[in-house]
């Protein structure tokens, strides 16, 4: 989102988010990350540790004792972790059926809608950072073809380059109650483009 303040301001004529000069008045640069929910994201799960207990926790890992012997965690940092998950309502924390003497950790509703992201991650260090395809593959269950790489679509389905975006305020979004039609929604649609049928969240060939 930092990189953002040198892209965009607010026309605060046209209520428009324009591109403009990385000269931009500060209080503009304000108004934009003030209205931004990335930082209370970043709050909940930004960090290391909690994204590698997510991916644990989308491939069937639930239990304290299989989050430390299988991340290599220390355990005060684990429970850390653990604890800010829940406060977040991204994991809930229950008696296990299996062994009620256990405590099982499970993805919420809230931490499931967190699964294209650790996909779009995975994604971005294959091809930026590691440079070779991961290994196992994450595929579609029906089909057993790889999900199809994580893009920007609009409303339609059509990937969306930067250039093709545009921030406006919400009284000027298409199909908003009361107000003009506007194409700048639509070009904000962030969806998981996968090939044949959704990802099941919690299916056993999830994100490595």
């Amino acid at each position: 989102m930092v990189a953002l303040r040198n892209w965009f301001c607010l026309d605060t004529v046209s209520k428009k988010w324009v591109m403009s000069p990385p000269d931009m008045k500060s209080d503009q640069h304000k108004e934009l990350l003030n209205n931004c929910s990335l930082p209370a994201a970043l709050e909940a799960v930004g960090e290391r540790w909690s994204f590698l207990i997510l991916r644990g926790t989308f491939n069937g890992l639930h239990h304290f004792e299989e989050f430390q012997s299988t991340l290599g965690i220390a355990r005060n940092i684990l429970s850390n972790r653990l604890a800010r998950l829940v406060e977040h309502d991204i994991l809930t924390r229950e008696p296990d059926p299996a062994d009620r003497r256990k405590v099982a950790y499970r993805l919420t509703p809230k931490g499931r809608a967190l699964l294209p992201v650790l996909v779009a991650l995975r994604q971005w260090g294959e091809r930026w950072v590691s440079g070779v395809p991961s290994n196992p593959v994450l595929v579609d269950r029906s089909s057993r073809m790889p999900v199809a790489p994580m893009t920007v679509q609009a409303a339609d389905g059509r990937p969306l380059s930067l250039s093709e975006l545009d921030w406006v305020d919400r009284s000027e979004v298409c199909g908003a109650s009361g107000s003009a039609s506007s194409p700048g929604e639509d070009r904000r649609t962030t969806q998981a483009a996968t090939a044949g049928a959704p990802v099941r969240s919690e299916a056993s060939s999830s994100s490595s």
